[in-house]
């Protein structure tokens, strides 16, 4: 699990997504980055003991208090894909 710093009143963590995909999961690790959103993400490393066998997906988790902040920008970051490629919305 990797563990960005946090502040000392930090709250619960909560799963904000599941991604199995490395470039996925990088993009929004950079996301989260970019707008100081601390985060922690479980089973980063799995992909690399079986390489090819999607075992467990990697769980991308933040702050409570930061959750609603951090589905925004992740459902913005979904559009410009799907706009991008074209695709129709869900």
């Amino acid at each position: 699990m990797t563990l960005r710093p946090q502040p000392e009143s930090a709250g619960t963590f909560v799963t904000l997504c599941e991604s199995g995909d490395v470039g996925e999961l990088a993009l929004i690790r950079s996301l989260l980055d970019g707008n100081r959103i601390p985060y922690a993400v479980q089973h980063e490393h799995v992909g690399a003991l079986y390489p090819g066998v999607a075992l467990l997906g990697s769980r991308v988790m933040v702050d409570s208090r930061d959750r609603q902040r951090a589905e925004i920008l992740l459902s913005r970051l979904a559009l410009q894909v799907r706009e991008a490629t074209g695709e129709p919305g869900p």
